[in-house]
């Protein structure tokens, strides 16, 4: 199957292109059954994405201090509320610009996302794709979770609302650009032949670029690392809670890939789904082995946390090509990344580059292996057009996100004062604690 981004010439006026990533080998007998499925596919998997929402919150809940919970369930309530209104009123047309690129194949267009009328009065929808607000919709929710990675990494010590105002650039500026680039028919797409089905690279690993630059201008945690080189672990105030947020999480990734497909109109398509499906959860399996068998070895006893991170490090690995890998193959790319994950976080301690809840080694270097990986099945692949859009994106997403956090530090500032993070964020930026009852104090 060829996989290329579509853009349709029967759009409705005024109206953004919606977001294609496959072309449909088979046109339905009957094209407005085909727009009800795909709609209606859209919907439903768009739900599962909007559920991985509350699983990093869960994670992050689950993997901080007790001190800083509350904060961690504020910032990810409000990041994806910003999130939406910064998507609709300039991300979703910067990322879909169809044929006004500001500068074709690099800056999409400027402008807020704008729906079909009700009832599809006096319109004539483009009945080879699905509603423009369901496309919107699922949209949306990819453009979310990239923001919710960052907020994991640089828990414990960041203030919230220059974190905030980074989530607000992020969704509606540095996300929309670099994914055009490849899913709105931009200059990775057409010039590079880039292939990233679900997004390895313009999801996961851009949360995660994003993540490292804030990580390194924010600097580790107090008392994490000493000046003799050793570490000092900070245990999660909460393991039962991570472990659910990693379920919910693997739960709606099978919505992330499969609704990929972008097409629910023909048997093959709902067969490529199914398929879809299968290599997504087996490849959560591989990672979580992976992740259990490494830490076993390294650390005499397996690691809960590193199990739930390389589940989560399988899934960011296979998304970059869900449909193509057999269920063997599939179950090896996630357990590379699981494997991935057990080596990274030492690596990040050594640097001192303190990421509270893993994100960086999940998403990041999850992310570019499975980037590359899809060089393994699928044959459409090259070298060259994995490997520079790689690094295109990242240089682009760390650069301009370096410069937005140093910008913050300079100006409002992006850290707590000592003695707000010895006290916990909780109480010094909300004034309320998530467990009361629990209080040390």
């Amino acid at each position: 199957m060829n996989y290329k981004v579509l853009i349709s010439a029967a759009t409705l006026t005024a109206l953004p292109v919606a977001g294609l990533a496959q072309e449909a080998e088979i046109i339905p007998v009957n094209a407005e059954i085909g727009f009800i499925f795909t709609t209606f596919m859209f919907l439903v998997t768009g739900f599962l994405v909007f559920w991985m929402a509350a699983g990093f919150t869960m994670l992050e809940a689950g993997l901080v201090r007790q001190k800083n919970t509350a904060m961690q369930l504020m910032k990810n309530m409000a990041l994806f509320s910003f999130a939406a209104i910064a998507y609709y009123l300039i991300g979703y047309n910067l990322m879909y610009p169809g044929d006004n690129w500001t500068i074709t194949g690099v800056l999409g267009a400027f402008g807020p996302a704008v729906l079909e009328p009700v009832g599809l009065a006096g319109m004539e929808p483009d009945l080879t794709y699905a509603s423009v607000g369901s496309d919107f919709f699922f949209q949306l929710m990819f453009c979310a979770t990239t923001a919710s990675i960052v907020s994991g990494a640089l828990a414990e010590r960041i203030k919230l609302w220059p974190f905030l105002f980074f989530v607000i650039v992020l969704t509606a500026v540095i996300y929309p650009i670099q994914a055009s680039w490849k899913w709105g028919g931009g200059f990775l797409d057409t010039s590079y032949g880039f292939l990233d089905f679900a997004g390895s690279t313009v999801v996961h690993s851009v949360g995660g670029w994003a993540a490292l630059a804030g990580a390194l201008i924010l600097g580790p945690r107090l008392g994490k690392y000493s000046k003799d080189g050793r570490v000092t672990p900070f245990p999660g105030s909460n393991l039962p809670l991570a472990t659910l947020g990693t379920f919910i999480l693997w739960l709606g990734w099978f919505g992330f890939n499969g609704g990929s497909q972008l097409y629910m109109d023909s048997a093959a398509n709902v067969a490529d789904i199914s398929r879809i499906f299968a290599n997504t959860n087996t490849a959560a399996a591989g990672g979580a082995i992976s992740a259990m068998i490494l830490s076993q070895l390294m650390y005499k006893k397996p690691d809960l946390t590193m199990v739930l991170n390389g589940a989560l490090a399988g899934l960011v690995s296979i998304t970059a090509e869900p449909l193509t890998p057999s269920l063997g193959a599939a179950t090896l790319i996630g357990a590379v990344g699981g494997g991935i994950v057990v080596f990274a976080v030492p690596f990040l301690d050594r640097l001192k580059i303190d990421d509270v809840v893993g994100a960086i080694p999940v998403h990041l270097f999850a992310g570019v292996w499975g980037t590359l990986a899809v060089l393994l099945t699928n044959s459409d692949a090259t070298l060259g057009g994995q490997v520079l859009p790689i690094l295109i994106v990242g240089v682009f997403v760390f650069v301009v996100s370096a410069v937005i956090w140093m910008a913050l530090k300079l100006t409002v500032g992006i850290r707590v004062d000592e003695e707000s993070e010895i006290n916990g964020l909780d109480i010094s930026e909300l004034g309320m604690e998530a467990y009361p009852e629990f209080s040390l104090s």
